[in-house]
């Protein structure tokens, strides 16, 4: 089995043979006084073949994710899952402790992978049925604990720090990005939040909560000007515009998925950027 840095210099090496073969092949043809160009029969095979190595590659850069039990990630694993060096450590020391991963919420606590990446690759986590079944009867047996539920845009700092795992500097974090933002529209935006991992942020909304604000009313991008774009925390003046040419090159937008269309919009924000339009 070849690593991926080998099968790269594979992929080239048989481009720069099939590339010489098409010079040697014209230099061949021009040097006889009385001979002809390549025929477009000829030219049209090597083509094929620079197509057939194109499309190898491509195939050989994607990687299909089949189940798997996250306590055996090695290396290479934790490689082509986009996991970084440090991650992989994280995860091989805990194990090395003779502790296991039985959760999503372990993996992440754990390795302290991004949101982002725990929601690509959790779906593929896999393990054995006695796991599932312990998981299962300790969330049936938790008591589940009542909590009053306060108004996340009027917490002060002191009353963030109540909930376990937010400290002085987090907590006048979210206060700061709060304001920065104009307030929040939707619990989801603490994932903006840099520090603030999946297992706090999940205590922190037990208790806090964005009341809907009925004076806070929706952009709407088909009619929208650039101005107004720009009054949406994740978009800036550049991104405004493409948005605004992509409408009227499309004349209209339908849905919040078109966007990624655009090559600079942040897919990976759209959910936080749909509180603040709307289609019509």
């Amino acid at each position: 089995m070849f690593t991926k840095s080998q099968q790269n210099g594979i992929f080239l090496l048989v481009l720069i043979i099939i590339i010489l073969q098409a010079i040697y092949f014209f230099a061949d043809f021009s040097s006889e006084t009385n001979s002809e160009a390549l025929s477009q029969e000829e030219i049209e095979a090597f083509q094929a073949q620079i197509d057939s190595i194109k499309q190898a590659r491509a195939e050989a850069d994607s990687v299909k994710i089949f189940p798997f039990n996250p306590n055996y990630i090695t290396d290479f694993k934790g490689y082509t899952l986009g996991m970084s060096v440090a991650e992989i450590d994280k995860l091989q020391q805990f194990r090395e402790e003779n502790k296991w991963i039985n959760s999503a919420e372990d993996f992440q606590r754990v390795t302290g992978v991004s949101d982002s990446l725990l929601e690509a690759i959790s779906p593929y986590f896999k393990f054995p049925d006695w796991v599932i079944e312990a998981e299962k009867k300790k969330t049936i047996a938790q008591p589940k604990t009542r909590f009053e539920v306060s108004d996340l845009n009027k917490a002060e700092a002191e009353d963030l720090q109540k909930i376990s795992g937010i400290g002085e500097v987090l907590a006048n974090r979210i206060v700061n990005y709060r304001t920065k933002i104009g307030g929040f529209r939707g619990e989801i935006q603490l994932k903006d939040i840099y520090g603030l991992n999946y297992e706090t942020r999940e205590k922190l909304q037990q208790q806090f909560k964005v009341f809907k604000d009925e004076e806070l009313g929706l952009i709407n991008i088909n009619k929208a000007k650039v101005l107004d774009l720009v009054a949406v925390p994740y978009i800036k003046y550049e991104l405004a515009r493409e948005i605004i040419d992509y409408r009227q090159l499309h004349e209209e937008i339908n849905s919040f998925e078109e966007l990624s269309k655009i090559e600079s919009f942040p897919s990976d924000k759209i959910d936080r950027i749909q509180l603040y339009l709307s289609l019509n």
